[in-house]
């Protein structure tokens, strides 16, 4: 097909022929466009944009249809997916199968756990697609309005989790006596329904703000194939809502959490200090007693240190998430532009390494759930009976525990 002559001067000589021509040429997006209008008002760079065809056109306007940087991406999403969905998928089956793990400090980590599967099976999916396809949105506003809400939701569930799970830990190191109250299995779940419908709630207002978008009609011409899911209400209603949403669902939590397990620290110390000055007491129940003390002290000290490295892990990872959607919020240039796109792409792996790092931490620094992955996965004859033999030895020891508590109390009724 020839070139078209795109000048002003030719367009105004042509005018008949090039636009009442049934050949007019489709590539080009003068076919359909209002000519008197252009003739009119015509600038120089409208003629330029005349002469592109509709899919250059919306490159120029929105950027290419795939994302340079797609293939690298989806080749980290996958191995992050494989990775997080099998983890998580362990640590609900182990929490959910033995008994002995439906502590309420694991009932958080259930549910921390399903948090993570949503973005790895729903929101992941959704963000490759949406890179490999930048425009036409094809989920229509159901669609978009479903993205952002999951995206929403999930994190803030997530931070209140890790929120509930410290002040569960708090209270589990620094006032024991009220435990048998504040963490039992009814009651942590009730606070995780809460914390889900709350994390619902507060998705509502920015996923109320987007819906589908199109590029402005141009020459007389609409391109129905330029269907973003964008932000359709003003900018500041956007703008306030992620820096309410970033201080009060990531900077005041960090900020609690970081309190939480400094008094949990302070706590320990003074128990190891406590324990080491009483070891060497004398034989009989007061040292069955001791004996048990440190057990716990030691066991809680084991579960603060998995959680504290948990959290640290987390807020790092869901920093620069943060960060991406302030710098969506209040980018002024297209130097700001660029710099966000890098940003933007960091933040997403980051985004969803945090969701396939925390079994993996488990599994590192809790004998607990170590052994109860290896017995789930372990498929040799030997495994399920070692695996049995330790859990005798747990049920042995509560079993010594239990007397020595009955004979302390024996014998202060004596």
């Amino acid at each position: 097909m020839p070139e078209l002559n795109c000048s002003l001067a030719a367009l105004v000589m042509t005018a008949n022929t090039v636009f009442s021509d049934r050949r007019c040429p489709e590539i080009a997006m003068m076919c359909g466009m209002n000519i008197s209008w252009l003739l009119a008002n015509a600038t120089e760079r409208d003629v330029r944009e005349m002469c592109l065809s509709e899919e250059q056109y919306l490159t120029l306007q929105l950027g290419p249809v795939k994302s340079p940087c797609f293939l690298p991406v989806c080749i980290t999403y996958l191995l992050i997916f494989m990775v997080g969905v099998l983890g998580n998928s362990l640590t609900c089956a182990v929490i959910l199968r033995y008994k002995v793990m439906q502590t309420p400090t694991n009932y958080y980590l259930l549910s921390l756990a399903i948090s993570d599967l949503l973005v790895l099976l729903l929101g992941m999916p959704l963000e490759l697609y949406e890179m490999q396809q930048n425009y036409p949105f094809l989920l229509g506003t159901g669609g978009c309005y479903f993205k952002i809400f999951l995206f929403e939701t999930v994190c803030f569930a997530s931070i209140l989790n890790v929120t509930a799970l410290s002040v569960e830990r708090y209270i589990a190191v620094v006032h024991p006596l009220k435990v048998k109250y504040l963490a039992t299995r009814a009651h942590v779940k009730r606070v995780i329904l809460v914390l889900w419908g709350l994390s619902m709630l507060c998705a509502v207002p920015n996923a109320s703000l987007h819906g589908i978008v199109v590029v402005p009609p141009r020459f007389g011409r609409e391109f129905p194939q330029s269907a973003t899911c964008s932000l359709v209400k003003p900018p500041w209603m956007y703008n306030l809502i992620i820096l309410i949403s970033t201080i009060v669902f990531f900077a005041l939590p960090l900020l609690i959490i970081s309190i939480l397990y400094l008094l949990i620290g302070l706590q320990l110390h003074r128990e190891k200090v406590r324990n080491m000055a009483g070891a060497n007491g004398s034989l009989g129940p007061d040292s069955l007693s001791k004996s048990h003390n440190q057990r716990l002290s030691k066991r809680n000290l084991q579960v603060t240190k998995m959680l504290c490295v948990l959290v640290i892990v987390f807020s790092l990872c869901w920093a620069p998430f943060h960060v991406d959607r302030l710098m969506w919020s209040y980018i002024t240039s297209k130097q700001h532009q660029m710099i966000y796109e890098k940003v933007h792409i960091i933040s997403g792996v980051c985004f969803y390494l945090s969701s396939a790092v925390n079994p993996i931490l488990y599994n590192l620094m809790s004998t607990r759930f170590r052994e109860r992955f290896g017995h789930i996965t372990c498929h040799a004859k030997g495994c399920p009976a070692r695996s049995h033999f330790k859990m005798n030895q747990r049920n042995t020891l509560n079993e010594e525990v239990q007397n020595s508590k009955n004979w302390t109390k024996r014998e202060t009724l004596n």
